[in-house]
């Protein structure tokens, strides 16, 4: 895998790399790009591989988008635009396959196309690809030794080292290299310096590259994979203020009320099929409001996110919630419509019995729905407990609202935050209808173990509305 920062040549290497055997009349290599476009249009490979393939004696042929060498020896573009459009290369055996921008492609797509990397040409069956950094791919996790700066210290890998890894079920496990069908990876970094022949003949494009947003100058000119944008909603600047969990320094929070806000999926871990990376998350947000006059009010204490199905989604939550301790209250989002109550009632006299939850039904988009928690945490008046998740945390909060990353530890936030929320205008007895709730709910699960809790599934939801008006 190469990884070099923009126009330091990495289209040219992927063009050069097939060269090394152009004299096998039996060998082929394909080079992907995710769209048609980024093949044939302006700078595009086919335009960047006229400078290089005729001089050899090559011949291509546009119909089927192929360079064919004197010995025989071809090299074809393809694009796949699509993740169905690896059913067109099923059954295909190809000695040297190539991956220009894989961060453009799924994950699922590369390790499709990893299957097809065969040969009996003798040539040595190989795949390379080139990434620009991209803080949110898939590819930063496949790359992790190297550029993962959460990556253990004493483990790092450098540029050109050889590491060796295991896939089984989405997941990587890096293994020795006497491990039972290991994978080699290596990854090489370059910058933008390298290209000497486009920094001769463009010297302002380096200049351009450092009129970019920050974000993207970090990124691009850079090399650096873990710059990430300011949020659309939320923006990393707003978090300044961290505590260590230590017990002498929570203690001194003055934490009056702790809550978690769970937002519930239950669809585990599967094959990739949608702009998303897997399936949606279940998240769960414990946050801490401080006594009135303490700033920030409002302290994120934990946050998780997993992919479960439905029976490790109520495992995970039960786990929880007896960590958490029963004086912390839990809240559920309820889906509409009868079945989302039904699942709550489930929930809260099942999985949940004797710990103060309840469902709490959404209403309005995502988007409106966390305006009230973007609003204090702008102000600074949400801070958060250092720990490991706080830049995974932050980094789902800074894409919030983007189709393309999972929105689940947002939704748990906002649903934990708006029942924690205490406007100045607020009523000041809430602590007193907390309690009167807190003990209602106690007797009434007491009640309905008593009658058959079958048999009242419409109780609860008749008396909690109650509560609230």
């Amino acid at each position: 895998m190469v990884a070099q920062p923009e126009a330091a040549s990495k289209s040219y290497a992927t063009l050069l790399e097939p060269l090394y055997d152009i004299d096998n009349p039996k060998f082929e290599a394909v080079i992907f790009r995710r769209l048609y476009k980024q093949i044939m249009g302006p700078g595009g490979l086919y335009r960047r591989s006229t400078e290089i393939y005729p001089q050899l004696g090559a011949i291509f042929k546009q119909d089927l988008l192929t360079w064919t060498f004197p010995s025989g020896a071809t090299v074809r573009f393809a694009h796949m635009q699509y993740e169905q459009d690896v059913i067109g290369w099923k059954g295909a055996e190809i000695a040297l396959i190539e991956v220009d921008e894989a961060t453009e492609m799924t994950e699922y797509q590369f390790f499709y196309l990893f299957s097809r990397n065969r040969s009996v040409s003798g040539a040595t069956s190989r795949m390379r690809g080139t990434v620009n950094p991209d803080p949110f791919s898939w590819v930063k996790v496949l790359l992790a030794p190297w550029v993962d700066d959460t990556w253990p210290e004493d483990d790092r890998a450098v540029s050109g080292e050889i590491r060796w890894f295991v896939r089984k079920d989405d997941v990587i496990t890096w293994v020795d290299a006497d491990y039972p069908n290991a994978i080699s990876l290596t990854f090489f970094e370059a910058d933008l310096h390298d290209n000497k022949i486009l920094i001769e003949k463009d010297p302002g494009y380096e200049a351009a590259l450092d009129a970019l947003p920050e974000f993207e100058r970090r990124r691009l000119k850079e090399k650096d994979w873990n710059a990430k944008p300011s949020g659309k909603k939320f923006k990393r600047e707003w978090f300044k203020f961290y505590v260590d969990d230590i017990p002498e320094l929570m203690q001194s929070l003055e934490i009056e009320k702790v809550a978690r806000g769970w937002d519930k999926a239950a669809t585990a871990n599967q094959k990739k099929n949608s702009r998303r990376n897997g399936p949606d998350y279940t998240a769960g947000v414990k946050v801490g409001r401080r006594r009135e006059g303490l700033f920030p009010r409002y302290i994120i204490l934990d946050a998780l996110w997993e992919q479960k199905d439905p029976g490790g989604v109520e495992e995970l939550i039960q786990t929880t919630a007896l960590q958490d301790g029963r004086d912390c209250y839990i809240y559920l989002e309820q889906e509409p419509g009868s079945s989302g109550k039904q699942d709550i009632f489930n929930f809260v006299t099942k999985v949940l019995t004797g710990f103060i939850a309840e469902g709490i039904p959404s209403s309005g988009s995502k988007e409106l729905r966390a305006d009230s928690f973007a609003a204090q945490c702008k102000i600074g008046n949400v801070g958060l407990v250092r720990a490991w998740w706080n830049t995974g945390y932050l980094n789902f909060l800074c894409a919030f609202p983007d189709e393309a990353v999972h929105d689940d530890p947002v939704d748990a936030s906002s649903l934990v935050f708006n029942q924690l929320y205490i406007p100045t205008a607020k009523d000041p007895n809430e602590q007193i209808r907390d309690l009167r709730r807190r003990v209602e709910l106690q007797q009434e699960r007491q009640a309905q173990t008593t009658q058959g809790m079958l048999s009242q599934q419409s109780m609860l939801p008749e008396k909690r509305k109650a509560w609230w008006e």
